[in-house]
């Protein structure tokens, strides 16, 4: 499945299904290019009423909605009922498409809109539970006070479905109402909840790093697989925090204490999670965990894949090195393009503040969702990154058919019946089995019904019958309290409040940044992250063993965080949060590798030397820094290779006097990106276990339970990759410059060796594998840019396309030349600032963005300025559909208005909701 989608469509097949696209197709040129009457009203008919007025069920007083320019809605409210009332309305106006698709995909319900070709995925989804924990989060955890808001934002949303038909509300439901029957239901509170598991899904943490760990055992010995997960370089890559400690006195994190030098509070390198695990006699568990593997990739990732890519920039500057003389805070979250954007601009405003109404909050929230979830108020401003703390283990359970084995007694499975309701299909109806450490995931597919089958593990481990189950332990399966912190963050007024909010941000784990109008900055890291009574969370850990039980979570009081340090700045972009070998706790060992906070710490420090000032230009310029650090360590290298062929000697020349930038007309970046997907193909791609590899890379190897030399037994058998081409490895990430930083220095290493070919003779040595990687490179980029190198450039390789979320993904291309748009040439990089990230693995697309970008000038915050990728409607043809993506392409923000008269002043159309 695309990476970018929020849920694929139902596979048509047949004559009658052609019929039907053909019908839609047919309709959308009619009202898009030459003015029939059915695709007129049919495409027009969604568009949202933004002048005038419209009364509306259950508001107290009038409410005003004033849009800028760009679609933007601010809303004025007299009180917080109608205010979220007012959002839910405007949202749906704008979105309610995409919020139907999002609910549908956090209650497993899919095969209710896209037929048959989901029901794996809903059944997935509903051994999760997503919609399940959401319920008991509404029903028995969350406050009072959030469920009235929660109500009030359901019942803007059912006030615009009121009366309408499903083709009125979103030209894709007049496809759907051709294929299947399907009708809009009422939107309810815990719509908007569920959300958040979703969220928390694609922020989850290392469960793909623990699945690749454990395939990786079938062809690697522990030592290499320990090298390409190395220990996170905190020599070169500064932590978030630079100091601060445990106080043993008060049991609570001190950001000002210093952590003695000869204390080391961790325990260093724990035992494998599995006894025994990762010896190289242990073939691992690659068919099992491989099969759960493509499960996982098959859930739709509302954020993107899960792995190296998923991130984010944020950082704040104090007053004393501004031109303003206030801070400066700077925020852009790194997820999957998508269409329309992820996020929704809005403005969310108590004409009068008081007790009684308490926000007058401006920023970035998600359609479905009420409140803010980035953005500033009068006066704070907040931003996020992901926290990246490992929240997920996976257990291999000694399962039989009346349990599960604890300490040699078998345990009762939790058990539940779940129906799956399927379009055009009979229902299917599945049995959820839970364990103590929650829900079995083996049992959704035949495959991993026999998880464990050659599993790594020790002598003490249970007789395997016939394998191991895998049950999921998750900080998100467990009732939790982040919407209240929501919109606790939002009216926060100082950083106690700030602190206060951001105690109950229980799941995601997230960085948040602060910055305040007195001129304070801060940084908090919250979240429930494990403790582990024994493992490391990085393999799967023996659930027939209590002693691998979580015991507990770290406190909310000894989670770092920073007020005003001494340097005047903070800096989060998923590198490690403090240096973990003097802190007590094991957030993770898969930190992000740091290349990215490196940069924009290094950037501040160069433009604050010397009594320099950052203006809110040079934090935009930041944001679109594109140098390559990889490139920094690998070119010179490039350089010295004595190449013969005057081809790939022409290509060479291009990396000379290069300034390692990456612009969207940079031929030299091109081929040098090309030359490091050759190079990582080459010395460790090819070596990897095929559950690994990218769809459809196929080699020849040797097959992983050979013994002895290769011969007529033995002989070389061809093996193609499996995994998704977004989430396969070598991904190209930080992780591997770190991989391959200490090899550059070594001219020989079981890693430069490669096997010949028909055209290449084997290589045993570095630079005969970076001559054969330049060559390979070469004729790479020919064949996809032609034969001219001066013709060459970064962008025409790296391409942004725009995909409407479901028939722009899968449909004929004649519907998605309609509903998608691109393609845009692109700067940036993987783990560049600028993080317009691809996989090396899989090709040059683009498939990870900075989905939106902010610089929040506090204290004069109408001088703030932001973007989003896309546009505020969802709607296909509607003006504001992408009207934003040229300028963010370009690096370029728009003047966000806030205070009442800038928006007056920016207002375009004005709409008065009265009772």
């Amino acid at each position: 499945m695309p990476s970018n989608t929020t849920a694929p469509p139902a596979k048509k097949k047949g004559r009658r299904a052609r019929l039907i696209l053909l019908v839609l197709v047919l309709a959308l040129v009619a009202g898009v290019g030459y003015g029939g009457y059915w695709g007129v009203s049919t495409v027009r008919a969604s568009f949202p009423q933004t002048t005038g007025e419209i009364r509306l069920d259950k508001l107290s007083g009038e409410v005003e909605v004033k849009r800028d320019a760009n679609g933007v809605p601010q809303i004025y409210a007299d009180n917080e009922s109608d205010l979220f009332r007012a959002q839910g309305y405007v949202q749906a106006q704008d979105r309610f498409y995409e919020m139907d698709v999002r609910r549908h995909v956090t209650a497993g319900r899919l095969s209710e809109m896209f037929g048959e070709s989901q029901v794996e995925t809903d059944s997935f989804l509903r051994t999760l539970g997503w919609r399940r924990v959401a319920q008991e989060e509404y029903d028995k955890v969350l406050s009072a006070e959030t469920k009235k808001y929660l109500q009030a934002y359901a019942e803007g949303v059912n006030a615009y479905l009121k009366d309408r038909d499903p083709a009125d509300i979103s030209v894709e439901y007049a496809a759907l109402g051709f294929t299947n029957d399907y009708a809009i239901e009422p939107w309810t509170p815990v719509d908007s909840v569920a959300w958040l598991k979703a969220m928390a899904w694609d922020l989850r943490g290392n469960m793909q790093d623990e699945i690749d760990r454990s395939l990786m055992t079938s062809r690697m010995s522990a030592s290499q697989i320990k090298q390409l997960y190395p220990e996170y370089p905190y020599a070169l890559h500064q932590p978030i925090v630079g100091q601060g400690a445990v106080d043993e006195s008060t049991g609570k994190f001190d950001p000002k204490a210093r952590a003695g030098e000869d204390d080391d509070l961790t325990t260093g390198e724990t035992e494998g999670s599995v006894p025994g695990s990762g010896s190289s006699d242990d073939l691992g568990t690659q068919s099992q965990l491989g099969a759960l593997s493509e499960v996982l990739d098959g859930i739709p990732a509302l954020l993107g894949p899960n792995g190296n890519g998923i991130g984010s920039n944020s950082w704040v500057v104090s007053g004393q090195y501004t031109t303003s003389g206030k801070p400066l805070l700077a925020n852009d979250p790194h997820l999957a393009p998508q269409l329309p954007s992820l996020w929704y601009q809005m403005g969310l405003h108590c004409r009068s503040v008081s007790a009684t109404c308490r926000y007058d909050v401006s920023g970035y929230t998600f359609s479905g969702m009420p409140g803010v979830i980035i953005g500033h108020n009068d006066k704070i401003a907040w931003g996020l990154t992901n926290l990246g703390a490992d929240v997920t283990d996976l257990y291999l359970e000694r399962i039989g058919p009346d349990g599960y084995l604890v300490d040699g007694k078998v345990e009762p499975f939790i058990t539940r019946e779940e129906t799956i309701k399927v379009a055009g299909g009979s229902d299917r109806k599945i049995t959820v089995r839970s364990t103590g450490h929650g829900p079995l995931v083996s049992d959704r597919s035949s495959e991993l019904e026999k998880v464990g089958q050659k599993a790594p593990v020790g002598n003490a481990a249970p007789d395997r019958g016939t394998g191991y189950g895998v049950s999921l332990q998750w900080t998100a399966l467990q009732p939790g309290r982040s919407m209240d912190a929501i919109f606790a963050l939002d009216r926060a007024q100082d950083f106690e409040e700030f602190r206060a909010a951001a105690k109950d941000f229980e799941v995601p784990s997230q960085n948040l940044i602060y910055a305040d109008t007195e001129g304070n900055i801060g940084y908090q890291s919250p979240g429930k992250i494990p403790r582990r009574a024994t493992g490391d969370g990085t393999l799967p850990a023996p659930g027939w063993d209590a002693k691998y039980r979580w015991k507990g979570y770290v406190p909310f009081e000894q989670l770092p965080y920073e007020y005003n340090p001494k340097r005047g700045y903070i800096v989060t972009a998923n590198q490690a949060v403090i240096d973990s070998r003097t802190y007590p706790d094991l957030l993770t060992k898969d930190w992000g590798y740091g290349s990215r906070s490196q940069r924009i710490n290094d950037l501040i420090e160069s433009k604050t030397k010397d009594g320099g000032k950052i203006s809110p230009d040079d934090m935009r310029t930041m944001q679109t820094d594109n140098r390559s650090e990889i490139a920094t360590l690998l070119n010179p290298l490039l350089l010295k290779i004595d190449i013969s062929d005057p081809s790939v000697r022409e290509a060479q020349k291009l990396l000379e006097g290069w300034d390692y930038t990456q612009e969207p007309d940079s031929a030299a970046a091109a081929y040098f990106n090309a030359v490091w997907r050759n190079v990582l193909k080459l010395s460790f791609g090819n070596k990897l276990p095929k559950e690994l590899r990218a769809e459809g890379d196929c080699i020849n190897v040797r097959p992983a339970d050979a013994t002895g030399p290769v011969d007529e037994q033995n002989k070389l058998v061809r093996e193609c990759g499996q995994r998704d081409a977004d989430s396969a490895q070598p991904d190209g990430g930080d992780r591997w410059y770190e991989v391959v930083r200490p090899l550059l220095k070594q001219e020989k290493s079981e890693w430069w060796v490669t096997p010949g070919n028909r055209t290449d003779q084997a290589t045993e040595t570095r630079d005969q594998l970076l001559a054969r990687a330049m060559k390979d490179a070469r004729w790479e980029l020919t064949a996809k840019l032609g034969k001219d190198v001066s013709s060459w450039s970064w962008g025409r390789l790296h391409q942004l396309t725009l995909k409407n979320q479901t028939l722009g993904t899968a449909g004929p291309g004649v519907v998605q030349q309609l509903l998608n748009r691109g393609p845009w040439n692109l700067g940036g990089g993987e783990a560049a600032v600028d993080a317009t990230g691809w996989n090396a693995a899989g090709g040059y697309e683009v498939i990870w963005v900075p989905s939106m970008r902010m610089v929040v000038n506090v204290g004069d915050w109408d001088k703030s300025r932001w973007i989003n990728l896309t546009g505020a409607s969802g709607h296909a043809f509607n003006s504001h559909y992408t009207d934003q993506t040229d300028a963010w392409a370009k690096g370029e923000l728009f003047d966000w208005a806030y205070g009442r008269a800038a928006v007056d002043a920016a207002t375009k159309d004005t709409l008065k909701l009265r009772p």
